[in-house]
């Protein structure tokens, strides 16, 4: 075994103890450290484990004295600065008055801290009139007077931000959610708030209303789609004098390309509009090898009818009767003839026809058409032939027109 006590008095062998050696045998002895390193550890302490504590000395009763743990740690020590203490579990205190520094990674569960610098700052609600947070998360900040000089987080989020009074004096950085009751500022731009009140910035339109029956409004509207200028302008009701031309109606009176006559049984004019409501036809000139009479057909997109019509011709001497088409008299190869015939829409795709052609030719002549048709589907379509559809034309022009 170690030995634990170091005597400063010795004894001869048989010689005589006295009371005095036995005092300094006392006096002088010093203890070993083995005294407390051979002792057993022990993994835990609870609040009622006692401590010896030596007294400083020239202390009223400077003996040593026992403290529990508890004591220690509670009561017993007095107001001083104690460094490198580190505290690794959950810190939890009542109210701390003076000065205190937690160390990071502390835990603050409950109490007020009122003066000090708490570098980070992981939970919990702190109030206080002078302190410092300098990293950290704070999940509810909440400022309900007084003033914060700068408020800055730019690599964080401030989840709730509440500002129901006071004055943020210093910037607002990142601030994704949350209400501010309270808040002036000047915005770069459109756009301004005070106190809790935004408002859009003037174009120096005049509010009103523009355009009437009688005025046409004229705006302008800038890229963010708000409009920066509006007046107005009058009109008339009665279009000036050739303002109106067949190219601006939306069923416009539209003339066909002209056709050479000077070849061909049968010369066709398709693509017809749907809106079509008139057709007409127009000789000049036209004539063919043979005396066959001519024929007009009507058709659609299913192609050229050549049956259902009830339509005659009349050159005032003879009358000539069709269900092929529309008729009209050619009395001679040589007789070159000119004229129109206008097809009519009555409804659906029925159509009727009229139209007069003459020559000069052998002492002139005049001849009439008339007659109608319901074709199975839209017109798109007009055929020029002759009764007999061998006879090929051989002089003139012939061109088509219509309209809505």
């Amino acid at each position: 075994m170690a030995i634990k006590f170091n005597r400063s008095q010795t004894f001869a062998t048989n010689g005589t103890v006295t009371a005095p050696s036995l005092h300094n045998l006392v006096d002088g002895l010093d203890i070993y450290q083995s005294l407390i390193t051979d002792q057993t550890n022990v993994t835990s302490v609870s609040t009622a484990d006692e401590l010896l504590i030596a007294i400083a000395a020239g202390s009223t009763g400077d003996a040593p004295k026992a403290v529990t743990v508890q004591e220690l740690f509670q009561d017993a020590l007095t107001a001083g600065t104690y460094t490198n203490a580190n505290i690794s579990e959950t810190l939890s205190y009542g109210t701390a008055t003076g000065t205190r520094l937690v160390s990071t990674n502390a835990t603050i569960t409950t109490g007020t801290i009122t003066t000090g610098v708490i570098p980070n700052l992981t939970a919990g609600t702190t109030t206080s009139t002078a302190a410092t947070i300098t990293s950290g998360t704070i999940t509810n900040l909440a400022s309900t007077t007084g003033t914060i000089a700068t408020l800055n987080s730019t690599t964080g989020t401030i989840a709730t931000l509440v500002a129901s009074a006071g004055t943020f004096a210093g910037s607002l950085v990142n601030v994704t959610a949350g209400t501010i009751g309270n808040f002036s500022t000047t915005l770069a731009g459109d756009f301004t708030i005070s106190q809790g009140t935004g408002t859009l910035g003037t174009t120096a339109v005049t509010a009103g209303s523009y355009g009437s029956v009688t005025a046409i409004p004229f705006i302008t509207v800038d890229a963010k789609g708000r409009i920066t200028s509006a007046t107005t302008g009058t009109f008339s009701s009665t279009p000036a004098d050739g303002s109106i031309t067949p190219a601006k109606l939306s069923q416009p009176f539209t003339s066909g390309t002209v056709v050479a006559s000077t070849g061909g049984t049968a010369i066709d004019f398709t693509g017809i509009p749907n809106w079509v409501k008139e057709v007409t036809v127009s000789f000049s000139e036209v004539s063919t090898d043979g005396a066959s009479n001519y024929l007009f057909q009507l058709g659609d997109s299913g192609g050229i009818e050549d049956s259902g019509y009830n339509a005659c011709g009349s050159n005032y001497v003879a009358v000539t009767t069709s269900t092929s088409g529309f008729p009209f008299h050619n009395n001679s190869s040589t007789f070159a003839q000119g004229g129109f015939i206008k097809f009519a829409n009555l409804s659906g795709n029925t159509w009727a026809g009229n139209g007069n052609f003459g020559q000069i030719a052998g002492g002139g002549q005049v001849i009439s058409i008339g007659g109608n048709k319901t074709l199975s589907g839209v017109l798109d379509r007009v055929r020029i032939t002759t009764v007999n559809g061998i006879d090929t034309f051989d002089n003139g022009t012939i061109n088509i027109m219509y309209e809505g």
